[in-house]
């Protein structure tokens, strides 16, 4: 296909193999679904600045052309100016996927060899994601349904919340903002979650494996299970304690607010917990900026 200039909406069915995608736009929306069949691509509404899309030897890049000298953190206003976009990409679901976005919002669904997302201005949404999985905001929300494999999220002012989530390592870090994180997987053997200025409500399994340690510097902890009992200290309210047998980790603090531990239903699955080496912090992501 070479290179392409989208001037108008339009849809494109591409011949060639996809196996690495990187979108990057100055304003707009964004949705890339991983699905069976060919790539293609639906430009619903572009502004009159235009994409340029291009392929080669399975790299396909979507992206707004921003003139030399532009500081990329003026772009938020410049959004509005010629630039919004609304376009949805279907691709393999072994597709390694990057997309960035200054001002607006990024859905990615159904790829299963990981993905990144980042996004200045606006909420990031990810479903039925797999491998290293990485989404980052600086103002708003990030919601992840369905993600296995290891997923790092990060928000600077956002609430962030996951659920129906079978990864083994979850971070989350919020300095503004509440984290609600539903884990369905009880053989999960590194859970992190941590903020600065909100809530944290996280439910594991009954069965879960995991030993537990929550802080709270001014606030409250609460904890559903027996084996982790909360104690007062020094004006710090904690709770630590293992549950089953304790080969996972899961540690939870905030600097203000309150910090829930919630018991879910137990697992179905008979298959014994792992028994991993002991991991202190993510290995793709780092703190919020």
């Amino acid at each position: 296909m070479g290179t392409r200039h989208i001037a108008n909406p339009t849809r494109l069915t591409l011949d060639e193999e996809v196996s690495q995608l990187d979108v990057w736009l100055v304003h707009g929306k964004v949705h890339v679904v991983g699905t069976d069949g060919p790539a293609r691509i639906e430009v619903r509404r572009v502004g009159h600045k235009g994409l340029t899309v291009t392929q080669a030897n399975g790299n396909l890049s979507i992206r707004h052309d921003v003139p030399n000298g532009i500081w990329p953190l003026s772009l938020w206003w410049l959004g509005r100016r010629g630039w919004s976009t609304d376009v949805i990409i279907a691709v393999p679901p072994t597709t390694a996927t990057s997309l960035t976005v200054i001002n607006g919002d990024a859905v990615a669904s159904g790829l299963r060899q990981g993905a990144t997302v980042d996004v200045t201005s606006g909420s990031i949404a990810m479903m039925g994601l797999g491998g290293q999985v990485r989404a980052k905001t600086v103002s708003g929300a990030i919601e992840a349904v369905g993600i296995s494999g290891e997923l790092t999220m990060q928000t600077v002012s956002g609430e962030i919340s996951l659920a129906g989530s079978s990864a083994e390592q979850v971070y989350a870090r919020t300095i503004s903002g509440a984290i609600t994180c539903d884990l369905d997987n009880p053989r999960a053997f590194v859970v992190h979650l941590d903020t600065v200025s909100g809530s944290i409500t996280v439910r594991v399994p009954e069965d879960a494996n995991l030993r537990v340690d929550l802080a709270a510097a001014s606030g409250s902890v609460r904890s559903a299970f027996a084996q982790v009992p909360t104690t007062n200290g020094m004006g710090r309210q904690r709770a630590t304690g293992q549950i089953g047998a304790g080969t996972g980790r899961l540690r939870a603090s905030a600097v203000s607010g309150t910090v829930s531990l919630l018991a879910g239903p137990a697992s179905e699955s008979d298959e014994p917990p792992p028994h991993p080496e002991e991991t202190t912090g993510p290995t793709t992501g780092g703190d919020a900026t």
